[in-house]
């Protein structure tokens, strides 16, 4: 009661406060409750949302597998761009339906035009460059043949296929030659573990293995014998010395060589005599066929054991036992110790520099310690004029000899062909050669025997020219010489000083050297090393040079008189008119060569193969098992690799010289690529067997195959990306070995095909011969040339052996050989595609893209050969253009390059006219900085590129580096850079003139000076300050719609892919 007495009387006494109190509790009330309801209602909102969207992204997953591919989605400015060029399109069609209206339309048309210029520049909108289409390469460049050879199903016995393989190792033999020796062949069966032939036994013939497997064994100091060799079905068993010594007549027994039958094996015997008796009916076939083995026994001796395994003096006999001289004969011979009388013309020495070494009066020369004068050397280049009906015919074997050792055929005959000779510029070389009647002088030497009468004692009572006769008489006796008149004028007496050097390794004028009294020494220098090792020494009696005499291959060592020294000199000429005369006489100098080896190369050339691969046969396939290593002697082979998706790439290309499969043979690793012939190819054989047993003789080879295996291994690893990611031609592959790599190098045969009747066909490939020579021995061949040559007859089906034969023996002789293809697909035609490592198709870059019809055709066969583009520009005409257009339309080059040919390619003459302005043309020496030198160099592998780096304002710097190496002759092939050097690079490969590029390069950083542009480039600093447009824009400027494919140099540039943290190269595009 009290309590509720005192609520009222507070009430009563303050009414407002209290109602005041009430009311803010029920707005707080009120106001709670609302930010209760609003958060609820949000909270379901966002529950709801989140329901929603799980919903619709569970929805749209299931809608995106459903799809096969996702649907086009235009990003903004390709809408813009899109409904741009639809309503251009329009305007295009309403402006076309207007055109030959009558003339009161004209105003409505000019209206139609100007809204259609106001439309493109709203919109931007400009003319579309075609894009260069990415194509890969077709199968057959990057696939072998899955079909190998069958025996079986031939329409010729087994024998006669594996006796035909084997024979060729000495060259070809016409058909009634073959089937005459193979009258000789007699079959043979073994069981398992029994010998074929063993130590002790005659040495006397050629082993076939038809059926089961042999093998060849060496017996060692400790009486064991090692397998070296493993011969299977189709392979044989024979060395060449062993063939050379029955047929010169000197048969031996085999001393450490055997071989037995590992399984039950039937193998074919041909005895060696079988060749004697086709030798006595045809005699020019002798000397072809002892050239061949001298040539193959150089190859084997100089590329597997010196070049690659680094052996030297190990490939010599050090001991021999000088001829001595009969008595004195009474008789004078007819003989002068000046030559004289008609000789024969040489082609690497000059007459006039020959009678000038005779006479001792020469006024070019240097003069020598005692006071004489000594004729300066050079070399020329003889290269055949290939215009159809001016070269006569060679078909004879002993003609074919003739060119194999680079001699021309005599003049005798009146078909001397005519040549375009080029001196080659040299290194003065000084060579202290004097050349007397008299000999200063006649040594004894302690290995003399005394009580001798020889000329090799100090006679005083003895004059020169009976010193003369008698040396005479010894050649005679050691060439088996019957008709001494054949030495009449060929022969010249010379007396070298001490410390002079007669001929030096790597030349190609030899000459035979017989020596009278002192020595010759033989060095060859050592690999990768400056110093040279002695091989032996020459000493009185003896001869030197006839195995570069014989091949017509370069001096592979140097010959130094480190005493004075008396010799007979024998040149290379006229050693082959002698030979003409008498066949037999190839057989005693072959037979000096072959005593002269050691009898580890006798040992080797039994383990050593020869082998031939068909175009697009494999050589051996990824994963299979490595038991041997490869050495390319002529043709071309391809590597490919088989990635885990089975996608194939190339890996590099292998040419003459090049070693294949070393890496995975010592590292006892299965193939990790498939390698395959490109076209026809020759290769020696090195087996497992055979290098162990190499290294355990010789350890010191153990470290040279080491530096190959690091070679091979390093240029893997420094080869980032393969040559057909971009153009081939225009920048070869980063590596150790740029020859591997690079597609477009080392090659030897280029095929030049045209792509209308307009181009001068004729005159281009003069021209790239011209350039060419410049480099080396070059010869172009034409079908007209081949029918002069080798005889109407010579492109026929019968003759096909034949003609490879001749073909591989111009590869071999000749640094690059071009083939000209009719303008059909003629058997020439085919066989220059066959032969070629390179096509080049040649088009008129003035006129419109065309596709010819002989390519056409070539796009139905399978061809291996890589194909470039080259594009004749005239020497006053515009620039190159549409390119792309010219790649787009074919199925696939690796690489184009533009030409600026002088007028005279593009003059019309006829074949007379032509050949008489190209033998002036050749008379000179060709412009290094001429589009064909450019073309020449690409060919070989002697590309010249420039590389310029970033920086940007220092980069105007190139421009400056561009400008010296123009002044010191120094011409640029190919043009690549990054950041500011790819913008000079650009302007130096679209002008090619130094000047041009600084006056551009000017005019454009003039232009990127302007302050208001920048201000007007500024954007919100996200990832940069500026946003490009300006500095885009002056880029655009320079080089307006030019793509890179139009440039006059290669040209390639380095980015970075922020996005990937890669490197990007662009070779095409704007």
């Amino acid at each position: 009661m009290g309590q509720s007495t005192s609520e009222q009387e507070v009430q009563a006494d303050n009414p407002e406060g209290f109602n005041n109190i009430k009311t803010l509790v029920e707005e707080e009330l009120q106001t709670s409750m609302m930010v209760g309801m609003v958060i609820g209602a949000g909270i379901v909102i966002v529950l709801i949302a989140i329901l929603i969207f799980f919903i619709l992204r569970r929805i749209q997953l299931r809608n995106l597998e459903a799809q096969e591919a996702p649907k086009y989605r235009f990003r903004k400015r390709d809408k813009v761009m899109f409904y741009g060029r639809k309503i251009m399109r329009k305007v295009s069609q309403s402006t076309s339906s207007l055109v030959g209206t009558s003339s009161s339309s004209r105003p409505r048309l000019k209206k139609k035009q100007k809204m259609l210029n106001i439309a493109k520049k709203i919109l931007r909108f400009k003319k579309e460059v075609p894009i260069l289409q990415a194509k890969e390469p077709p199968p057959s460049v990057l696939e072998a043949d899955l079909t190998e050879f069958d025996v079986a199903n031939s329409h010729l016995p087994s024998e006669v296929l594996y006796m035909l393989k084997n024979v060729r190792v000495l060259g070809h033999f016409e058909k009634p030659l073959f089937l005459e020796l193979c009258k000789h062949m007699v079959f043979l069966q073994f069981q398992q573990g029994e010998y074929v032939f063993r130590p002790g036994q005659p040495d006397s013939s050629i082993y076939v293995v038809q059926d089961g497997k042999l093998e060849l064994c060496l017996t060692g100091t400790d009486g064991k014998e090692n397998v070296v060799k493993e011969v299977y079905p189709g392979d044989s068993v024979h060395s060449l010395l062993s063939i050379l010594d029955v047929i010169t007549g000197h048969q031996k027994p085999y001393r450490t060589v055997s071989a037995r039958a590992a399984e039950v094996s039937t193998v074919l015997r041909l005895p060696v005599e079988a060749f004697l008796s086709i030798f006595e009916k045809y005699p020019e076939s002798l000397v072809r066929v002892v050239q061949i083995i001298m040539v193959r026994l150089q190859r084997v001796t100089v590329l597997a054991l010196h070049n690659y395994l680094g052996l030297t003096n190990e490939l010599f006999s050090h001991e021999m036992q000088p001829s001595r001289l009969p008595p004195p004969s009474p008789h004078p011979t007819r003989t002068s110790p000046i030559r004289h009388g008609k000789r024969f013309g040489s082609l690497t020495v000059p007459e006039e520099h020959r009678e000038v070494a005779i006479k001792g009066e020469g006024s070019g020369g240097e003069q020598g310690k005692d006071g004489a004068t000594v004729p300066t050397l050079s070399r020329t280049i003889s290269m055949p004029v290939d215009i159809a009906g001016i070269q006569k015919s060679l078909r004879s074997d002993f003609d074919m000899a003739y060119e194999r050792g680079r001699i021309s055929v005599s003049a005798e005959d009146g078909n001397t062909p005519p040549t375009f000779s080029r001196s080659v510029s040299q290194d003065q070389r000084e060579r202290k050669v004097t050349v007397d009647d008299v000999p200063s002088g006649i040594y004894l030497y302690p290995e003399e025997e005394p009580g001798v009468d020889n000329i090799f004692t100090p006679v005083s009572s003895r004059s020169s020219t009976a010193l003369f006769e008698e040396a005479q008489k010894e050649i005679l006796k050691l060439m088996k010489i019957e008709d001494p008149s054949l030495l009449n004028g060929r022969v010249t007496l010379h007396h070298a000083k001490a410390g002079a050097v007669l001929a030096r390794q790597g030349d190609q004028d030899v000459s035979l050297h017989f020596v009278l009294s002192g020595c010759l020494h033989v060095y060859q220098r050592m690999i990768n090393k400056q110093d040279a090792v002695c091989l032996f020494v020459t000493h009185p009696g003896e001869m030197v040079g006839q195995l570069a005499v014989l091949t017509g291959e370069p001096l592979i060592f140097t010959i130094k008189a480190i005493r004075d020294c008396t010799y007979l000199k024998i040149s290379k000429s006229d050693f082959y008119e002698i030979m003409r005369e008498q066949p037999s006489v190839v057989l005693s100098a072959a037979h000096t060569v072959a005593i002269r080896m050691s009898p580890f190369v006798r040992q080797m050339d039994f383990a050593i193969d020869w082998m031939a691969v068909e175009a697009g046969r494999a050589l051996y396939r990824q994963d299979d098992q490595s038991d041997c290593t490869y050495i390319v002697l002529n043709g071309r082979l391809r590597s490919v690799i088989r990635k885990a998706n089975g996608k194939k790439e190339l890996v590099g290309e292998y040419g003459r010289g090049d070693l294949i499969g070393v890496v995975e043979a010592l590292t006892k690793q299965p193939r990790a690529t498939t390698v395959h012939a490109v076209r026809d190819t020759e290769l020696v054989k090195l087996p497992e067997g055979t290098l162990n047993n190499i290294k355990r003789r010789y350890p010191q080879v153990v470290t040279r195959l080491i530096h190959l295996l690091g070679q091979k291994i390093l240029g893997n690893l420094q080869q980032g990306r393969g040559p057909f990611s971009g153009s081939a031609l225009s920048l070869p592959s980063m590596t150790a070995s740029a020859d591997v790599t690079n597609p477009a190098s080392n090659l030897s045969t280029v095929a030049v095909l045209p792509v209308c009747d307009e181009v001068p066909i004729n005159a281009f490939n003069l021209e790239l011969s011209h350039a060419l020579s410049a480099i080396g021995p070059t010869l172009l061949l034409t079908s007209d040339i081949i029918r002069e040559r080798l005889g109407a007859s010579a492109l026929d089906s019968i003759h096909e052996y034949r003609l490879s034969g001749w073909l591989a023996q111009q590869e071999d002789i000749n640094r690059i050989v071009l083939y000209q293809t009719d303008n059909s697909m003629t058997p020439w035609t085919q066989r220059c595609i066959r032969q070629a490592d390179c096509i080049l198709i040649v088009g008129l870059g003035d006129q419109e893209p065309a596709l010819g019809e002989l390519e056409q055709m070539l796009e139905n066969t399978a061809v291996r050969a890589l194909k470039q583009l080259i594009l004749l520009h005239k020497e006053d005409g515009p620039g190159p253009s549409r390119t792309v257009e010219w790649l787009n339309m074919r199925s696939w080059c690796s690489g184009h390059l533009h030409l600026k040919c002088p007028r005279r390619v593009f003059s019309r003459r006829s074949p007379t006219k032509l050949r008489e302005v190209y033998e002036k043309v050749f008379e000179k020496t060709a412009d290094r900085h001429s589009d064909f030198s450019r073309l020449a160099r690409v060919l070989t592998g002697n590309s010249i590129a420039l590389v310029l780096g970033g920086g940007g304002a220092r980069g105007c710097s190139h421009v400056g580096v561009i400008k010296a190496m123009e002044e010191a002759g120094i011409p640029i092939d190919i043009v690549g850079g990054t950041s500011i050097g790819s913008f000079i690079g650009a302007l130096y490969a679209e002008e090619r003139s130094a000047v041009r590029t600084k006056q551009r390069a000017r005019e454009w950083s003039k232009a990127m000076n302007s302050v208001f542009k920048t201000v007007l480039d500024l954007t919100y600093p996200i990832t940069s300050m500026f946003s490009g447009s300006a500095f885009n824009t002056s880029i655009y400027k320079v080089f307006q719609d030019k793509q890179a494919e139009d440039l006059w140099l290669p040209y390639f540039n380095v980015t970075t892919d922020i996005t990937a943290s890669a490197m990007r190269v662009h070779q095409d595009g704007k």
